[in-house]
C-alpha cells in the first residue's frame, strides 16, 4: 500500500467553539504528513425544531446553512495547508451520539481529534466523554488548549 492509498480517517468535530481550530489544525497536518482522509462532521441540535409549530422547517434549514458555513471555512483553513483530502458530514441529532453512529456507519474512522479547552470551565465534554466512557473502537487524539499552532504542527 502506497501513502496515496492509505485509508485511514481522521475524524473531527466542527463547531464554532475556539478549539475546534486547534483540533482541525493538528488533524490536517497530521493527514498531509500520514495519508489519509479528515472527515469534518457538524452536528445540527434538532431538539428544538418540533417545538414551534410551521418555523421547524425554517430553523432547520437555518441551521445547516450555519453548519455548512462552519464547513467551508474550515476547508478554506485545510487548504491553506496543501493537499489535504477532506470528506464532510451534516448530521442532527447531540455531539457525542452523532460521533458514535458515524464511527459505527463508517469503519475507515480510525481516530477522533478533539481539543481540550482551557480556563475554569474544564476540557470540555467531549474530553470528559471520551476520556472517560469511551466505547468507540478507534483512537482519540486530545490536543491540549494551551499549544500553540505552531507546537501542534510540530507534533502532527
Amino acid at each position: 500500500m502506497t501513502e496515496h492509498d492509505y485509508a485511514r480517517k481522521f475524524l473531527v468535530l466542527i463547531d464554532d467553539s475556539p478549539v475546534c481550530d486547534r483540533a482541525v489544525t493538528f488533524a490536517a497536518h497530521r493527514v498531509k504528513r500520514t495519508g489519509g482522509t479528515l472527515v469534518l462532521m457538524a452536528v445540527i441540535d434538532s431538539e428544538d425544531f418540533g417545538q414551534f409549530i410551521g418555523v421547524g422547517e425554517v430553523m432547520r434549514a437555518e441551521a445547516r446553512a450555519e453548519a455548512e458555513r462552519m464547513l467551508d471555512t474550515r476547508i478554506a483553513r485545510i487548504r491553506e495547508i496543501g493537499q489535504v483530502r477532506t470528506e464532510t458530514v451534516i448530521r442532527e441529532g447531540r455531539p457525542l451520539e452523532a460521533i458514535e453512529q458515524l464511527v459505527a456507519d463508517d469503519p475507515g474512522i480510525g481516530i477522533l481529534v478533539i481539543a481540550a479547552g482551557q480556563g475554569d470551565k474544564g476540557p470540555g465534554p467531549l474530553v470528559t466523554h471520551f476520556a472517560a466512557h469511551n466505547r468507540l473502537h478507534i483512537l482519540v487524539t486530545i490536543v491540549p488548549g494551551a499549544m500553540t499552532a505552531e507546537e501542534i504542527v510540530g507534533v502532527a
